[in-house]
């Protein structure tokens, strides 16, 4: 009997799009990981920091982002629709989780709803460094990253969205939302595309390097013979 093969993701079929990010002009958005949703957040934080790892390594600057609301004057319909399971500014649920590889300098953006963009200042921020690509990784799927990533498409920069490295309640809301994403808005990643991507940057440095160091090599002994020859 052959062995049984696993089926693609519902998603697959809508990712008719691919694209490796360009560590030289993307950003990773670390949306959310905090105590709040440690349930969660946990169950990803292997991908996670798996992705900011691959993505530290390469040069990519790294931002985390912390929900939370300072009273009820910022709560806006967040506070309408979640009622009172919203995230306290000084309470430890408002902490980002230990485990994360975050690193000392690595910024903070403080937010007090579900996009990353909105009256924070991180759009300024990444066009004065010159980044033009975002990759997005966190929780929730369907509540902060796809509003993230959906407002990053819109405000003009190219958006990658992690398929392993985000995570919501449960899969139906996980695929749908990676639907989305492959169809009108971000290219997917994972860990494995990601490594494989920078695998291929490297190596593509390392050939044009040893092109280069062939061309000096030529340089050098063409003036060389020139030079034979002008003195016989």
């Amino acid at each position: 009997m052959a062995a049984s093969r696993s089926s693609p993701p519902s998603y697959a079929k809508y990712e008719v799009r691919r694209r490796n990010p360009d560590p030289g002009s993307a950003a990773l958005l670390v949306i959310d990981m905090q105590h709040h949703f440690a349930s969660i957040a946990q169950a990803i934080l292997p991908a996670l920091n798996a992705t900011v790892d691959l993505c530290r390594k390469e040069g990519i600057p790294i931002f985390f982002t912390r929900h939370r609301h300072k009273s009820p004057a910022d709560y806006g319909m967040l506070g309408e629709w979640w009622g009172g399971d919203l995230i306290i500014d000084g309470t430890p649920d408002a902490e980002l989780l230990p485990g994360l590889h975050r690193r000392v300098g690595d910024p903070v953006v403080e937010k007090d709803t579900y996009s990353a963009f909105k009256g924070t200042g991180l759009e300024e921020t990444l066009r004065e460094m010159g980044v033009e690509e975002v990759i997005v990784a966190g929780v929730m799927t369907n509540l902060c990253c796809e509003t993230t990533a959906r407002e990053g498409f819109i405000r003009g920069f190219r958006v990658f969205f992690s398929t392993d490295a985000t995570g919501t309640l449960n899969k139906e809301l996980h695929e749908t939302t990676l639907k989305n994403m492959a169809y009108g808005f971000a290219y997917l990643v994972n860990c494995e595309r990601l490594q494989l991507a920078f695998a291929g940057d490297v190596e593509l440095t390392i050939e044009k390097e040893v092109k280069k160091r062939i061309r000096e090599v030529d340089q050098v002994t063409k003036t060389l013979s020139g030079e034979r020859k002008g003195s016989l």
